[in-house]
């Protein structure tokens, strides 16, 4: 329809538009974990995308890790790590310190991350870290050293893995703990039939892995633990030892195994392998460290405009064990 003025005379109208940023649908996102509680000082905080960013696109990565907030008291150095392109994980230089308190925060909300897209707002996370629990097991010497806060609490025989099933080397975290599983050795390729084929009711069972690999009651070998390596991958111990153990660790607390003779526990995908990565290959994983030693991240722009109210929702937890196979590595 045209315009007209008060004399009827057709008259011409421009007008402007400014475009405002995307709607919540198109907005960069993040759910952080895990769940809000109490961890051990191994724990990693994680972030998980609406949507990818790739990494070829190093500004914008930069930015979002800029705009990823993770303090703590007391404070400690850390930095995220991509870990694929819609994923990061944030860990300290080393191991949380006993009883910090660590806030995340996403600082997204009206941020450009890309061309035409901005950050939308994301619920925040607060964690408590617990004492600093440490279970070291030496494979060659079939015993397992708990520490809290640097002093040895239990000395414990144990059984690894033996040939063909050496258990991990590295540094896991515990992701759960179950008062039973059971144990099926065709979960882990082991056929029915063969002699090495088991399944099994096992008691007091401290998840390390996704794949099956467990801190276990191992009756069955209680003449073993202490002497000799037999196990499909598990680190076995008697009933009374995995009952304590299992009452005294909780999610996040830190389980290494030295000397075992088996693969190197990957840093991502399984668990929690993080900590086996040094310090200078973490970094290598921040597209934030990348810019800032080249002097080249710019600064983020902000459109107050696009600020929305925070979601009430609270942010998602880890994901469950694949498959929700509760069959592991006896």
């Amino acid at each position: 329809m045209g315009a007209q003025d008060v004399a009827g005379t057709p008259v011409g109208v421009t007008m402007a538009f400014r475009t405002a940023p995307p709607t919540d649908d198109g907005r960069l996102t993040v759910e952080f974990g895990p769940k809000e509680g109490t961890y051990g000082a191994g724990q990693i905080v994680t972030a998980s995308l609406s949507r990818p960013v790739a990494a070829t696109d190093r500004t914008v990565r930069a930015r979002v890790e800029q705009a990823l907030q993770v303090t703590s008291e007391p404070a400690v150095e850390g930095g995220w790590h991509w870990v694929d392109d819609s994923t990061l994980h944030y860990r300290p230089r080393t191991y949380w310190p006993a009883h910090a308190v660590v806030h995340v925060r996403s600082g997204l909300d009206g941020v450009e991350v890309g061309e035409h897209a901005y950050g939308g707002p994301s619920d925040g996370l607060d964690l408590t870290i617990g004492d600093r629990v440490e279970a070291v097991t030496d494979a060659a010497e079939h015993e397992m050293t708990v520490r809290r806060n640097g002093r040895v609490i239990r000395t414990i025989p144990v059984t690894t893995g033996k040939a063909g099933f050496r258990t991990r080397t590295g540094v896991k975290v515990v992701l759960g703990k179950e008062l039973e599983v059971r144990m099926r050795g065709d979960s882990v390729g082991i056929g029915r039939g063969t002699s090495e084929f088991y399944d099994l009711p096992v008691r007091y069972a401290t998840r390390v892995t996704w794949s099956g690999e467990y801190v276990h009651a191992a009756p069955w070998s209680v003449e073993a633990q202490g002497e000799e390596n037999v196990s499909h991958g598990c680190t076995g111990m008697s009933t009374a030892d995995a009952a304590w153990f299992f009452a005294t660790v909780r999610e996040g607390d830190v389980v290494e195994v030295v000397n075992s003779g088996g693969e190197k526990m990957a840093p991502f995908g399984n668990g929690y392998g993080d900590w086996n990565l040094d310090w200078p290959a973490w970094q290598q994983g921040s597209a934030l460290a990348a810019a800032r030693q080249a002097s080249s991240v710019p600064p983020p722009a902000v459109h107050a405009s696009s600020r929305l109210r925070p979601s009430p929702e609270e942010p998602a937890g880890l994901t469950a064990c694949d498959g929700g196979n509760s069959a592991g590595d006896k």
